[in-house]
């Protein structure tokens, strides 16, 4: 998550000053709630450990959820002092042991934690991507949230939102219920994910009606069937997820910076993925070639000791025959080549170039040993010496 995703958090908590409390619940989870608030200090040091004392202590899905929630909002601060402190190359596993170390987080950090212990626990949960809204203005810069199948039906989890809020530069905590197993349909009046995929909604609310406020279901649209979209979507190669969600992300209005910014992104990150799919390809051929290579030399280090021991003429010509197959298959393959980008074009030239000659040695050792299969075998021994008659070759 970027430095935008950080002053995010910042912004809506201070919004949150205003009283949005609506949605509170009471007691309805006391019982989750003080049990997941028992759990040994010691076991917070790990999502792992977490999930393991949840699932021994809770049986439904509802009852893991709520206490996932509940001790993420409840036991994660957020993180004031440092909501700059951007680490772009940070991973999710390290963004997850530094929060649970410090018990202190960002937006993304409290979504982490959420996201991971709910798959650990055995639960379906995706981290979400996108802005939001409140008292009918556009935050400006993105956020992070998560959803979880429940008992086979979306819902919406935000644990930032629901821990606290920010006064007077302090962080202070309350549990707010409202962002906890949210429908859908009503996180949408805050919450717009960037991929409209992550609506969960069959008439999907576009960036313009979100900021007119037009987020009520409206049937008179194409009907989207988002469960199907998201199991074939699930079943995709990370570069063509990548691709489809840029794609609708697109197609539902590039309304701001926040969207251009991360549509930009998406699209950087399938570069990457295409290059580094392309290297793969590269080592893939470098290696074959390299095979290749090896049983040719093989063949005449044979060859040069006069095809001794004798093996069958089966045997000889299939000795050629393999390192040739893959010498030809590595050419074939470099020529097609995905496009290379400049640093790699000069090692893909040199193997491309290095393969060519090879191939052309090849040939020559195939060209003697179909000569030397076609004679006998006292014409054979002749063709290991070069005869001559006055210096013009005989054989």
């Amino acid at each position: 998550m970027n430095l935008n995703i950080m002053k995010n958090i910042f912004s809506l908590f201070i919004l949150l000053l205003s009283g949005l409390s609506f949605g509170q619940v009471q007691n309805e989870y006391a019982s989750i709630d003080n049990q997941i608030s028992k759990m040994p200090d010691n076991l917070s040091n790990s999502t792992k450990s977490i999930a393991s004392y949840i699932n021994a202590n809770f049986k439904t899905e509802n009852e893991k959820i709520r206490a996932i929630f509940y001790w993420t909002s409840s036991k994660i601060s957020y993180d004031i002092n440092n909501m700059y402190a951007v680490n772009f190359n940070e991973t999710s596993e390290e963004k997850i042991k530094k929060t649970l170390e410090t018990k202190k987080g960002i937006c993304i950090n409290y979504a982490e934690i959420f996201n991971d212990i709910a798959n650990k626990v055995g639960i379906k949960s995706i981290i979400i991507e996108g802005y939001t809204k409140q008292m009918n203005k556009v935050d400006y810069v993105p956020h992070a949230w998560c959803a979880a199948k429940i008992d086979n039906k979306w819902y919406v989890f935000d644990p930032t939102w629901g821990s606290g809020y920010v006064n007077k530069n302090k962080f202070v905590r309350k549990v707010n219920n409202y962002y906890y197993k949210t429908d859908p349909t009503k996180i949408i009046s805050s919450h717009m994910p960037f991929d409209y995929m992550w609506q969960f909604l069959n008439y999907p609310v576009t960036n313009q009606e979100f900021y007119t406020g037009k987020t009520q279901v409206n049937k008179s649209k194409t009907y989207f069937d988002f469960a199907t979209e998201i199991s074939n979507y699930e079943k995709l190669s990370e570069v063509d997820k990548l691709t489809t969600s840029v794609g609708r992300m697109e197609k539902n209005g590039v309304k701001n910076a926040m969207i251009f910014d991360r549509v930009s992104g998406k699209k950087r990150e399938i570069e990457n993925f295409k290059q580094n799919e392309v290297v793969a390809d590269f080592n893939n051929i470098v290696s074959i070639y390299n095979e290749g290579v090896n049983e040719l030399n093989e063949f005449i280090n044979y060859r040069n000791k006069q095809f001794k021991p004798v093996v069958s003429d089966e045997e000889i010509k299939k000795m050629i025959e393999s390192p040739m197959n893959k010498l030809l298959n590595s050419q074939e393959l470099i020529n097609n080549l995905g496009q290379i980008d400049k640093n790699n074009k000069a090692s893909v030239n040199s193997v491309r170039k290095s393969i060519a000659e090879t191939l052309k040695q090849a040939t020559e050792q195939e060209m003697f040993v179909m000569k030397y299969l076609s004679k006998s075998k006292i014409a054979r021994k002749s063709m290991f010496y070069k005869a001559t008659w006055l210096g013009v070759p005989l054989n």
